[in-house]
């Protein structure tokens, strides 16, 4: 048995049993690795061993291993594999694997790739490309089982048996009319549970919840989530129904947006990872880090023009450092709250008044608790009360702004139709230290008489 083996051992058995040979033994092996471990094992394996170990592999062993790898990796072994394997194996693809593979290609290229494929898959797949990038159309596999309502039970069965390898869930059977139009669906369960001879209309839900080629994916991911389905089906605007979107294929949704949310909030702008080059990983930080270095500009005219203010009370100098930063992090704090709430449920102008006079509080709270701690280390420390009170006060008002400001940009945004994870955390820390260090030295300058 594998199952304890580490990565590196299982792909040092795979070298072993391709260098010896024994066929029987690789095939075994085969049998107890998931495709997610094949394709594992053959990134890791030594460049000379991988086209030997792609050529023990049978069509539907590297069909389901390919679509554990990422697009280059793919491309690369469809090249090894040849002309004819490739097509055999480009035709049992999921369809929205294989429409994700082709999207980032040329016409030329794509029209090359679909020319060897049967006429039937290529034919869904250009249908499927047609629709825009992360909608159901582009999501959704018309490789689903659909029966007749006036079907038995036994008929249904056997209609299942005969296409369950084809499909890519059984968990249920969409029911449709003669016009293909959606009308019920079936679980699974229902047929285990049902009289072997009931009718198929005697036993379906008729009320099915469905999503048009053009619902967003975040949408369906909502839907899965909100009904906790295992599929959810597809249907175009007369109601036809095209495909189903499975569940496996929203948690990649959900890895997505959650990583696009989380190149935004960072204004990074695109993928960054662990494998990303240092060059690109730089230059893909700093059109955000320039303009925001631009924006900065601004925090330092305020402090030029309260020079003056600086030169007669240094102390002030002390405190201002922290005012800025505690309020980039609150702001920042209340960001993430709002673009995680977006992301799994709608805002209606109920909901966002509510959000919104919840961070005023949340505001004013966390604003007086800091102010309260400021006085006493500025009286302390000085012996002026006067001190602790320009900065309670100043930290006070800047924490209730920040907080807003965190949760008000990306609600705008969000009413604006732009996606509020623009409102970067960088974005709302900056503009948060204008605000802060104008409100600081404003307040400073009120008192400044009274200070000296």
């Amino acid at each position: 048995m594998i199952q304890n083996l580490t990565e590196d051992q299982m792909t040092l058995l795979v070298i072993k049993a391709l260098k010896e040979g024994k066929k029987t033994d690789f095939q075994k092996l085969l049998e107890e690795l998931h495709p997610y471990d094949m394709a594992t094992i053959y990134k890791n394996l030594p460049e000379k061993h991988k086209l030997r170990f792609l050529l023990q592999l049978n069509i539907p062993v590297l069909t389901d291993m390919i679509q554990e790898l990422g697009h280059e990796e793919q491309l690369e072994v469809l090249k090894k594999l040849g002309r004819e394997k490739s097509r055999k194996v480009l035709d049992d693809m999921d369809n929205d694997d294989l429409a994700s593979l082709l999207d980032d290609m040329s016409p030329e290229r794509i029209k090359s790739f679909l020319s060897g494929m049967k006429k039937e898959e290529s034919t869904i797949i250009k249908n499927m490309m047609n629709y825009p990038s992360e909608t159901a159309g582009r999501l959704m596999t018309n490789r689903f089982v659909w029966i007749r309502n006036y079907y038995t039970v036994r008929e249904a069965v056997d209609k299942l048996k005969t296409f369950a390898e084809y499909a890519e869930t059984i968990n249920y059977l969409y029911v449709i009319d003669e016009n293909r139009k959606l009308v019920g669906v079936v679980s699974y369960r229902d047929l285990l549970l049902a009289d072997i001879n009931a009718k198929i209309k005697d036993i379906m839900y008729e009320r099915v919840i469905s999503v048009s080629v053009l619902t967003d994916q975040e949408e369906i991911a909502r839907l899965i989530e909100r009904y906790d389905f295992l599929a959810i089906p597809v249907v175009d605007e007369e109601g036809v129904l095209q495909g189903i979107v499975t569940f496996d294929d929203i948690i990649d949704v959900v890895i997505q947006e959650a990583n696009e949310d989380i190149e935004k909030l960072s204004a990074s702008g695109k993928a960054i990872d662990f494998d990303t080059k240092a060059p690109v990983a730089a230059f893909r930080r700093l059109p955000w880090l320039i303009l925001l270095l631009f924006i900065g500009l601004v925090s330092g005219s305020i402090i030029s023009g309260f020079q003056a203010t600086l030169q007669k009370v240094v102390a002030l100098a002390f405190f201002m450092p922290m005012i800025a930063g505690m309020t980039g992090n609150t702001g920042t704090q209340s960001l993430a709250v709002v673009v995680r709430g977006l992301a799994s449920k709608d805002i209606n102008m109920k909901t966002a008044l509510k959000l919104v006079g919840r961070e005023f509080v949340v505001g004013v709270i966390i604003g007086a608790i800091c102010s309260v701690l400021l006085f006493a280390i500025a009286f302390f420390w000085q012996g002026s009360a006067i001190l602790g009170l320009v900065v309670s006060l100043s930290i006070l008002l800047t924490l209730i702004i920040g907080t807003l400001a965190g949760t008000v940009i990306p609600l705008i945004l969000y009413k604006l139709k732009v996606d509020p994870a623009v409102a970067s955390g960088p974005l709302i820390t900056t503009i948060n230290d204008i605000f802060s260090l104008l409100i600081y030295f404003t307040i400073a300058s009120w008192f400044l008489d009274r200070l000296i």
